[in-house]
């Protein structure tokens, strides 16, 4: 079975802001511009992998003290309890509030730890050029990459509850160091993903027949 066929092998660029696929002048195509949005055209994003392995090691790094550092504080009457994202899973459980709490489990544990475990094989994948089900790895990081967002569900929670939950001596609610730390990677993933050029899933096939 041929090669894929490819939006490189036609002599097109895709252009990452809009989408528009562009055949670049001969002379000088890499300072070619979109068309339709002027943004600069790669045929692959410079330095991309680079990149996207510094993001994806520094939010590995705050992924640890975003787990164990608390996200939130609560002081009522002069006492104070600090709840990171397991435990306070662990409360809305406790309090038969189970949807919420696997919604935050999954949002803000699941998903950042799936998004560097995609993302860091993907860049492997690539670094070995692998030639193996090339649309499934596509398909898998434009998953990535959308549902990316919706980690943020935990620090909305705590930002909402800290808006709300403003009784003065009577009860406060604080976001702690584990937000931070929680809302950096999900920042950094976020950039991740970005970062990362997809078309380079499909470079080894370029010169080599495969099944994609």
């Amino acid at each position: 079975m041929s090669a894929p066929l490819t939006a490189d092998r036609l002599g097109l660029l895709v252009c990452r802001s809009c989408g528009q696929l562009t055949r670049p002048a001969r002379q000088q195509p890499e300072r070619y511009r979109c068309p339709r949005c002027a943004a600069r055209l790669y045929r692959r994003r410079p330095d991309s992998l680079n990149r996207t392995k510094a993001l994806l090691i520094a939010a590995a790094l705050l992924y640890i003290p975003a787990n164990t550092l608390p996200v939130m504080s609560v002081i009522s009457l002069g006492s104070e309890q600090s709840d990171t994202i397991l435990s306070g899973v662990l409360f809305l459980l406790s309090g038969g509030l189970w949807p919420l709490a696997l919604l935050i489990f999954v949002a803000s544990i699941l998903v950042p730890l799936g998004k560097l475990i995609i993302l860091g094989w993907l860049v492997w994948s690539v670094k070995q050029q692998c030639h193996f089900r090339r649309r499934d790895r596509t398909r898998l990081f434009r998953l990535v990459d959308g549902v990316g967002r919706w980690s943020m569900v935990d620090i909305f929670v705590v930002t909402l509850l800290g808006a709300l939950v403003q009784l003065g001596e009577l009860a406060t609610i604080e976001p702690g160091a584990g937000a931070t730390a929680f809302g950096a990677v999900v920042v950094l993933t976020m950039f991740a993903a970005q970062a990362f050029d997809p078309r380079l899933l499909w470079d080894p096939s370029e010169n080599e027949v495969g099944h994609g």
